[in-house]
């Protein structure tokens, strides 16, 4: 499942067109996640109110929310599979505290990928995508065994 040098490259320089519109990605992957899976919703006590595009576009707390499921996301990648320092703790609080199911996580990388190929679409090649796609499946497993750790099947 591991990610060649080349393909590592791909990942961290999508990654950075990401991180030039946190806030902006951010918000769109959780408005996408929303509207593609209203039921992840849930896991957010803040966010219950939100019914409509219109307000999710207007919440700031989603907004900032967005920027930090970005903002640590591009920490795992950045350790290019070798991101167990970063990683743990993620798992542990998205297992014992939020306890979101691992299908979420693969809502959420779909989600990601949506929005990616949205708003860069001449710099997301299949080959990019099928990078990006192959580190967010290595994040997901790496997640999912971690879960299994702490007690939480997910």
């Amino acid at each position: 499942m591991g990610l060649n040098d080349q393909e590592w490259q791909q990942v961290l320089t999508m990654w950075g067109k990401v991180e030039s519109d946190l806030a902006g990605h951010g918000h769109a992957v959780l408005m996408r996640l929303f509207q593609d899976h209203p039921e992840t919703m849930d896991r957010f006590d803040k966010f219950r109110g939100l019914k409509t595009p219109d307000q999710m576009r207007g919440s700031e707390d989603m907004k900032k929310h967005g920027v930090t499921v970005l903002t640590q996301l591009g920490k795992i990648l950045k350790q290019k599979g070798h991101h167990e320092s970063e990683l743990k703790p993620l798992a542990q609080t998205h297992a014992t505290k939020h306890r979101v199911p691992v299908k979420y996580l693969e809502f959420i990388c779909e989600a990601i990928m949506k929005v990616i190929a949205e708003k860069h679409s001449a710099d997301f090649g299949a080959n990019c995508q099928a990078a990006m796609k192959k580190a967010l499946e290595l994040f997901r497993h790496d997640m999912a065994s971690r879960y299994k750790e702490f007690g939480f099947q997910g």
